[in-house]
This record gives C-alpha cells, sequence and structure tokens, in this order.
C-alpha cells in the first residue's frame, strides 16, 4: 500500500483544493481535438466532492439554455489547468444533489459573507 500512496504523491497538485461545497468556480479544462488544444472555460456550482487523494473529483453543475448539466472533473487531473473561485456559498450541507429539482431563484445558493475580525 505505502508503495501506491509513494506513486500517488509525485502526481497530486498543490493548492487543488481552494474551494468548497456551495462555491461557484470557473474549471479551466484542456481540450484537445485532432492536432490543437485549447482552454475551455467551465463555470458552475460545486455540488459534490467525492473520494480522497489523487482520485479526488468535484462535481460542477450549470444551466445551459436553461437544461442543467453536470460535469465531474478529477481534480488532480493534467488537463485541468487551474480551478478559480468566483464566489462562496453559504450552505449547510455535504451533497447539494437536491438543487437538480430547483428551477429558478430556488437553485440559489446565498452568498457567504463573511464578518471584519475586530
Amino acid at each position: 500500500m505505502d508503495v501506491i500512496k509513494a506513486v500517488e504523491a509525485a502526481h497530486v497538485k498543490e493548492n487543488a483544493e481552494n474551494f468548497r461545497i456551495g462555491d461557484t468556480v470557473k474549471v479551466h479544462f484542456r481540450i484537445v481535438e485532432g492536432q490543437t488544444e485549447r482552454i475551455q472555460i467551465y463555470e458552475g456550482l460545486v455540488i459534490a466532492l467525492n473520494n480522497s487523494g489523487l482520485r479526488r473529483t468535484v462535481t460542477v453543475r450549470k444551466l445551459s439554455y436553461g437544461v442543467g448539466v453536470e460535469r465531474i472533473f478529477p481534480l488532480h487531473s493534467p488537463r485541468v489547468q487551474q480551478i478559480e473561485m468566483v464566489r462562496r456559498g453559504r450552505v449547510r450541507r455535504a451533497k447539494l444533489y437536491y438543487i437538480r429539482n430547483r428551477v429558478g431563484k430556488a437553485a440559489k445558493v446565498a452568498e457567504l459573507v463573511r464578518r471584519k475580525e475586530r
């Protein structure tokens, strides 16, 4: 088991998890089409984080032309260039699967407002 963890440790990205569930993020994902490569930005709400270590995945949901689209990104994949935080969300659950059944304003997550420390 220690051999597997040693191999995985070489591929783990540092500072890959600068977000939590309920946050809106922009995932910069490298797309390969034939000989050309491009970066596609996928912006949406983080509704789930799964697994741990090198196999860590994040599920991001967005609305595209009125249709909900979810995509699962491997967090430590070389194709994921960066994950940029857009806004923090205030949630009380570990998984936000209930958002799938909500429409319009009911599908919104309140923004987390941090108080200034004295």
